[in-house]
């Protein structure tokens, strides 16, 4: 090993350079490496350790910036992003005021924000597929903040349960049970599906020929919101379901409720239900019925006269009040009880045009 001295004509610094030198047997000529090793002192003649660029050691440095304190300045930002926020602001204010935001809460307590984020998707992205959210989170604010994949989606639809599922329902019906009346309706909805069984040919409501799944719902007339929901096999017909829905409601334990139905839902065992359960209901029935025609044939000249007259619905309207005989049977005590119960009839005839005449006629048990 040789040790070189060369000094720089610019700064008048001489540097001190470890010198190998090799025989290189192709070229057949000597070679040599330089390595630098530091700056001779002038003063000492000793080899002072640098990095060739006349910077301080540092060591030296580090402790004189700790010495002069934290540097003022601008911090640079590490993520910027621009996100919608009006819309679901909007949603969170009425989740917010109608409790629907607590209730999740309590019933799904670690995945509400992903189910409400998933929601505002549904509502603000209908007609867009689930996989696409990754896209949407991107561009809007939404309480889970986070990327819902497909998969994951999957998984919380899967580990939603009936009891959670009931548990909601029975808290957003207590919040406003006293001033509703509710909706009972059905649809259908049309399937391809050879596997699952409940995928049934019915009464295909939205008339094409396909099996279906019958899906029904309660909702509140006042507010909108549902409050039951329940499927069934698509060869149910909507009158042999009022039953189930009244053993729904006992379990969900709200109470008495006003339900109002359309003529589908009628039948005799229907209304003797009702009254078993002590329920306020409005059921549309067909004018067919011979206690309707036995009252339309006194009162039908009279309907349309002005005092029958109703200016907020363009209708004319009729009431009276009939008996209806309530029929029980009693297994534990192997009879069958015969009551006569009081309810309204009410006809309401609309003039579409001057020739024709829309009859609608029910029975109700409200007041």
């Amino acid at each position: 090993m040789l040790i070189v001295y060369q000094k720089d004509k610019r700064s008048g610094i001489t540097y001190a350079y470890e010198s190998n030198a090799w025989w290189d047997k192709k070229k057949k000529q000597s070679r040599s490496q330089r390595t630098l090793i530091g700056r001779l002192d002038e003063i000492t003649g000793n080899i002072v350790p640098t990095d060739g660029r006349c910077r301080k050691d540092k060591s030296k440095l580090q402790s004189s910036d700790k010495s002069q304190g934290p540097k003022h300045g601008p911090i640079p930002h590490t993520e910027t992003s621009h996100r919608f926020y009006g819309a679901t602001y909007l949603l969170d204010s009425i989740g917010d005021s109608m409790g629907i935001s607590r209730d999740l809460e309590l019933c799904f307590p670690h995945d509400y924000k992903q189910i409400l984020s998933i929601a505002y998707y549904l509502i603000l992205e209908n007609n867009n597929p689930l996989y696409r959210f990754e896209k949407w989170g991107l561009t809007h604010h939404h309480p889970y903040g986070k990327d819902i994949s497909s998969p994951r989606s999957s998984e919380l639809f899967a580990s939603i349960t009936d009891e959670a599922v009931a548990q909601f329902f029975r808290l957003q019906g207590n919040r406003r049970i006293e001033k509703e009346y509710w909706a009972y309706d059905s649809t259908s909805i049309s399937s391809y599906s050879e596997m699952l069984k409940q995928i049934q040919y019915g009464k295909n409501k939205e008339d094409d020929r396909l099996a279906q799944l019958n899906l029904l719902l309660v909702f509140g007339e006042e507010s909108g919101l549902p409050f039951y929901y329940r499927k069934l096999a698509g060869n149910i017909p909507d009158v042999k379901t009022v039953k189930n829905l009244l053993a729904d409601l006992d379990v969900l334990g709200l109470g008495k409720i006003k339900l109002v139905m359309d003529r589908g839902f009628y039948s005799e065992a229907n209304i003797n239900c009702l009254y078993r359960e002590h329920l306020k209901f409005l059921v549309g029935v067909r004018i067919s019925l011979a206690m309707v025609c036995k009252q339309l044939e006194a009162v039908y000249d009279e309907i349309r006269q002005f005092e029958n007259y109703e200016q907020n619905l363009d209708t004319y309207g009729y009431t009276v009040p009939i008996e209806w005989t309530y029929t029980q049977d009693r297994p534990y005590k192997g009879d069958t009880i015969t009551e006569k119960r009081s309810v309204v009839s009410r006809a309401i005839c609309q003039w579409n045009t001057r020739i024709h005449c829309q009859l609608e006629v029910s029975i109700s048990r409200i007041t």
